[in-house]
């Protein structure tokens, strides 16, 4: 996982998402999910291709129950994109770079 992506809990969650200056994309993923693992890849890249315009973090929804419910994450991987506090757009499942490469841009 590249140094630029943050591990996402819910003693940070408020900290680092909702109350983030830029816009921030999750990643909500679990180690047994073999598409998100296909997708850490892509993730990576979009953390260091947008470092400093946009916070990339991850939350493990294995030990983060309590934010995947209160957001609905029902499918992994899911991307939700955060913008001023609330979230923005939602992609589902292993998702081209190009796809949210054009979501984030529509934020910074």
């Amino acid at each position: 996982m590249s140094d630029q992506i943050l591990e996402i809990t819910s003693e940070n969650f408020d900290e680092k998402v909702i109350n983030s200056s830029v816009p921030v994309l999750i990643d909500f993923w679990a180690e047994w999910c073999g598409p998100c693992k296909m997708l850490m890849p892509t993730i990576d890249k979009i953390a260091n291709d947008f470092n400093g315009k946009v916070i990339v973090g991850k939350v493990n929804v294995d030990n983060e129950r309590d934010i995947a419910a209160k957001y609905n994450v029902r499918g992994i991987p899911n991307l939700l994109v955060f913008n001023a506090g609330e979230p923005q757009e939602q992609l589902v499942g292993n998702v081209p770079e190009n796809q949210i490469v054009d979501i984030l841009n529509k934020f910074i």
